[in-house]
Parts: structure tokens; sequence; C-alpha cells
């Protein structure tokens, strides 16, 4: 039951930012956009989530910074000794130039 209710507050919360995020993408474009451009017009509530979710995806994506690659790095640095994670910070296991001590 406990799980339920944390999923359905998550999905609440979830719709709710959507919807103050269309709100805005929509209040914004009309205040500007018309403003700018000769033969501009407004735009309803349904094209600015349209133009919320285009702009996501062309400049945004949807998972996030770090997503679960940055987890996943962060785990492979904690299991590093601090040989490792000294010689990681150099560079030498980044591919960023040669690594040191080796001669080719």
């Amino acid at each position: 039951m406990n799980f339920r209710l944390r999923f359905l507050r998550k999905a609440l919360l979830v719709i709710v930012g959507i919807a103050v995020l269309g709100w805005m993408v929509m209040t914004l474009w009309n205040w500007v956009v018309p403003a700018l451009f000769v033969g501009a017009r407004a735009i309803d509530f349904a094209h600015a989530l349209g133009l919320l979710i285009l702009s996501r995806i062309l400049f945004g994506g949807f998972r996030g910074h770090g997503g679960w690659r940055g987890r996943q790095q962060w785990r492979r640095w904690e299991q590093m000794t601090p040989e490792e994670r000294e010689k990681f910070s150099k560079g030498s296991m980044c591919g960023r130039g040669k690594p040191q001590g080796d001669s080719v």
C-alpha cells in the first residue's frame, strides 16, 4: 500500500510539473514571439506541450544529466584502489595521451 501511495504521489508530481512547464512555454511564447515577429500568432496549451516535447527531443533528451551512466562510473570509481584513482586522474586510463611509464 505504501508503494502505491508513493507511486501515485510521484505520478501526480510529474503530471503537475508537465502542466506547469507547458503553461510556462505557452505564456512565454505568447508574450515574446508575436511581439518580435510579424505574422506570428499565439499558441494554445496543447501546442505549448508539443513545443516543449519537441525542444526536449531536439536539445535535451529525456534522461537528464548523469543518468544511469553517472552512477555506473561512480561505482567503478569506488571500486578502484588509490593507485588506480591516481592513475585515472592523471589521464593514463582515460585515453588522453600516452600512459605514463610505458615506452612505445
